[in-house]
């Protein structure tokens, strides 16, 4: 039986206002590394982060699989396998009609938002 991922609701990832304070100035409370965790966790794959580079990048911000497949040296079952852990993340939404993928700003703005580092002075 696959492994089901609990649905995250416990913040709004599709808000346009940051989640929470950036980790530089607020320590992240639990739930909110809970939701946020599995987003950075996929992320943390090459394959995965140059996939959604590829996305974010793309003319709208959606790109067709047929297009991703190409500029790897890895079978499509390998391709959809990461497309759909960035989907389980809910960096990316899935469209059937060739099968295109369109990147989710919102939560790449909160996820941004919590790394935002503020210059320090010079002292």
């Amino acid at each position: 039986m696959p492994k089901q991922v609990a649905p995250l609701a416990i913040i709004d990832l599709t808000a346009d206002a940051p989640c929470c304070p950036p980790l530089a100035k607020r320590r992240v409370p639990a739930e909110t590394a809970a939701v946020l965790a599995p987003a950075f966790k996929a992320l943390g794959d090459p394959v995965r982060l140059q996939l959604m580079s590829m996305i974010a990048s793309a003319e709208g911000g959606e790109a067709c699989v047929c297009d991703l497949t190409p500029a790897f040296d890895l079978t499509g079952p390998t391709i959809s396998h990461h497309l759909k852990a960035l989907r389980e993340a809910g960096l990316v939404d899935a469209e059937r009609r060739g099968t295109w993928v369109r990147a989710r700003p919102a939560i790449l703005r909160q996820l941004a938002a919590l790394l935002t580092v503020e210059p320090t002075p010079a002292g």
